[in-house]
């Protein structure tokens, strides 16, 4: 498995507030979350079957966004959106981003569940919005160097659009493969549509709100050079 840790933020010229408030609620709701404990997943998480039976308000929608169904997992949700949201917040823009993020939740949410209707399961987490910020920095930044642990301590750097388009090929096959076998349980846990819904309206939405190449080129040959 690769795990990116890091990559080029040399064309970012504006500081992610955006980004860092997102993982900051996050944080915060997953606290909130342990102290609350199941009941408070339950309401404020999305279950498939109540969901489509009108059971559930819509708000959940969003609410579930910042739920996670551990440390590992917000912990993962979050080291991507931290290493490739400020890139495409500062191409998009503040306003833009925060609409794109919540957009790409959204769908994701809905992928996930009416590809499963009945399911009784909570679906909750960051990761449909994220895989939409994911689909942006592969079209925004397609060049750009991202570092990645192979094992621990080995490291190598490769382009975001290898990390990332390994990425979007393992959930489309991890999908078929869970429908294949007519298995919830094979899916492990794991909302792959909802990371493939988040993914591809990413891909609309990209080409809909990002700058203008020229523009934020201009910006950049003006700006600060940053690398982290």
């Amino acid at each position: 498995m690769l795990l990116p840790i890091g990559d080029d933020n040399s064309q970012r010229v504006s500081y992610p507030i955006i980004t860092n408030l997102l993982i900051a609620i996050n944080v915060a709701v997953f606290l909130l979350e342990l102290s609350q404990g199941q009941a408070f997943v339950d309401k404020y998480s999305i279950v498939p079957v109540a969901f489509t039976r009108g059971l559930q308000p819509f708000t959940n929608i969003f609410t579930s966004m910042f739920l996670h169904a551990g440390f590992v997992h917000l912990l993962g949700n979050m080291l991507y959106l931290y290493i490739f949201g400020d890139n495409v917040e500062d191409n998009l823009g503040k306003i833009k981003y925060l609409i794109f993020y919540f957009a790409c939740g959204t769908a994701a949410m809905l992928a996930q569940t009416y590809s499963m209707p009945d399911l009784d399961v909570p679906s909750l987490g960051a990761s449909g919005a994220i895989a939409g910020i994911l689909a942006a920095y592969l079209i925004l930044f397609p060049k750009n160097r991202v570092r990645v642990l192979i094992i621990w301590p080995f490291t190598a750097t490769v382009t975001a659009w290898f990390i990332l388009g390994l990425w979007i090929a393992t959930q489309l096959f991890s999908e078929w493969t869970s429908v294949y076998r007519h298995a919830a349980s094979d899916m492990g846990g794991i909302a792959y549509m909802a990371h493939i819904g988040g993914f591809f309206t990413g891909v609309v939405l990209t080409f809909i709100f990002r700058r203008h190449e020229a523009k934020h080129g201009t910006l950049h040959r003006l700006g600060v050079r940053r690398q982290e």
